[in-house]
């Protein structure tokens, strides 16, 4: 039910047109002035059209209050954008949906809508130079017993299993902090108040004996010594350690790398990382998954509006009033829920007089330099890694992620590149083959790798010009082709997303795919910042979600959640 709140008033005054004279206009066409259109009203207007934005906009709706969502492109997703190459349908950017919130399903009544498809290999790791590949099964004893064969197995196998185990325990300990708004850490409460009030109390009591000293230790440590204190293998290492940098503007051996690398393990209510991550494709691509939340939010009420690009937030004397749009429409409402980058929407939608001289100095020294490209490959056929084994063989390893890299170090030159405006030389690549689970995306015998490439920064030297898009698509093709032989003549299309397009054609403040670099110093109330950490904002009616907030990116939709049901609460004490 809808707060019970004086109508707003425009942040803008309505300039009266001048009357037209009998010189203007021939005596029998003289018209009367066309009054205005009258703006559109809401109770809320969420900014973004991508899951978080539907996630936020369904909930919002759901409790009856009245919920207009703007997207500016003409398609939703955001992120988790479905695309075309070719007549293929491709994930743009997104290519798995495994950390999506079983809560958020329920309560929006997902469940059913979307088909989710999780194979048995999670991760296949085709060694770059030596021949050799290490695959992540579902079942970790299926993958410890292949481990066991390796040199060195037997450690190595008893290690995988021992970092497994603690993984899926604090990982499920994570799980229920993620659906959890971050406490607020100031006047005077205890530790104990605080970590109650963030649902931390009750997991850690069902933590195993050590369990809780070990997860204020691992925080703040880099995923490479953490995963090092179980492992030996320098590939094995680097395949797990590379999930706490995916995405981010850091190297494995980064201080607070930990921290991502633990929220990525997630396990509990559905959710199933560990030590091998989550590999979760959806039928019909992310934008299935999209499809439904938009669905849902209908079904509640909610008005969604694409190609809608807001310009401003409208705002009188530190009061939200609403939106103005490109198409020179406002839409008034006493709040605003945005999911855009934390940066676009407090230093580019709004004026100084209404942040505020600090907070914007605080904003522009966030970490968000975008490092990720996205490449797109169309095969006229499925590529042979020969490492995998056998045909047969291969239609199962290949199912899940393909991550192409041989040790930390390797990561982090490749890393260092991007630290001087450079890519790098030997990118690492992280590839998916949607069409092995998915045929419906193409009607023929393609296929499409869909491939996550790190490192290249957002601001190349040089410029991202027509020669340094084709460098570095070639760069990740030559690293497909030395674990997949031939691969390179059988592509018929190539689409490559840079992070400078993320920033341009996406909105993402420097071209970062999470909004923000995830990490120790950037999560829970200090994402993006202490102070806005907890979805609202010291403008008044204005509130924060998406990537750039808790718990941080990926296709979750927890982000949206919160800050709804943040807002819902907000609404709720204030109609009292």
């Amino acid at each position: 039910m809808a707060a019970k709140k004086s109508a707003p008033k425009s942040a803008a005054k309505a300039v009266k047109p001048a009357a037209a004279t009998k010189a203007e206009l021939p005596p029998k066409v003289q018209k009367a002035p066309r009054a205005a259109k009258p703006a559109a009203t809401a109770d809320v207007v969420v900014i973004g059209g991508g899951h978080n934005g539907l996630v936020a906009a369904a909930y919002l709706a759901r409790a009856g209050i009245k919920t207009i969502l703007v997207e500016a492109r003409t398609e939703l997703g955001g992120m988790a954008l479905s695309g075309d190459i070719d007549g293929v349908r491709a994930p743009m950017l997104s290519h798995t949906v495994g950390r999506f919130r079983p809560r958020v399903a329920r309560d929006l009544g997902l469940q059913g809508k979307v088909k989710l498809v999780e194979p048995e290999a999670r991760n296949f790791a085709p060694h770059p130079t030596n021949g050799t590949a290490i695959t992540l099964w579902r079942d970790a004893k299926r993958t410890a017993a292949e481990l066991a064969t390796r040199p060195n197995g037997e450690k190595t196998a008893a290690g995988y299993l021992k970092l497994d185990g603690r993984m899926r325990r604090v990982g499920a300990y994570f799980e229920k902090v993620l659906d959890g708004i971050p406490p607020d850490l100031d006047g005077g409460k205890s530790v104990a108040e605080l970590l109650a009030g963030f649902a931390f109390r009750a997991p850690f009591t069902g933590l195993e004996e050590g369990d809780g000293r070990e997860i204020l230790r691992m925080l703040p440590m880099s995923a490479s010594d953490l995963v090092n204190e179980y492992i030996t293998d320098e590939h094995l290492a680097a395949l797990i350690s590379w999930r706490g940098s995916r995405y981010n503007a850091s190297g494995p051996i980064s201080p607070g790398t930990g921290a991502t690398l633990l929220f990525d393990s997630i396990t509990g209510d559905g959710a199933d990382g560990g030590a091998s991550g989550e590999t979760v494709v959806a039928i019909g691509g992310p934008g299935a998954l999209i499809s439904a939340i938009a669905d849902a939010a209908r079904g509640f009420g909610a008005e969604i509006r694409t190609g809608a690009q807001v310009t401003a937030i409208t705002e009188r004397d530190g009061r939200v009033t609403g939106v103005a749009l490109a198409s020179g429409e406002e839409i008034i409402a006493p709040y605003v829920l945005s999911t855009l980058d934390p940066k676009s929407t407090l230093l580019n939608l709004l004026g100084v007089e209404a942040t505020g001289p600090e907070l914007r100095r605080r904003l522009r020294a966030t970490r968000n330099t975008g490092v990720t490209a996205k490449l797109n490959i169309l095969l006229d056929q499925l590529p042979a890694f020969p490492s995998a084994g056998s045909a047969a063989e291969q239609e199962v390893r290949l199912r899940g992620r393909i991550t192409i890299l041989s040790d930390i170090l390797g990561i982090e030159r490749a890393f260092d590149s991007s630290k001087y405006g450079e890519m790098s030389d030997v990118p690492v690549v992280e590839a998916m083959i949607p069409t092995l689970i998915d045929p419906s995306l193409t009607n023929d015998k393609r296929h499409l790798l869909s491939a996550v490439v790190q490192y290249a920064p957002v601001d190349l030297k040089g410029g991202w010009t027509a020669d340094a898009r084709k460098t570095l698509a070639d760069r990740a093709v030559a690293v497909l082709e030395s674990v997949a032989p031939g691969i390179s003549g059988h592509i018929v299309a190539r689409q490559l997303i840079t992070p400078a397009d993320l920033q341009s054609d996406w909105g993402a403040t420097g071209g970062h795919a999470m909004h923000v670099n995830e990490g120790f110093d950037q999560f829970a109330q200090w994402r993006p910042l202490y102070g806005i950490g907890r979805y609202e904002t010291p403008i008044d009616g204005l509130f924060l979600s998406g990537a750039g907030t808790h718990p941080g990116g990926g296709v979750t939709g927890a982000p949206g959640a919160n800050a709804a049901e943040k807002l819902i609460r907000h609404l709720r004490r204030a109609a009292e």
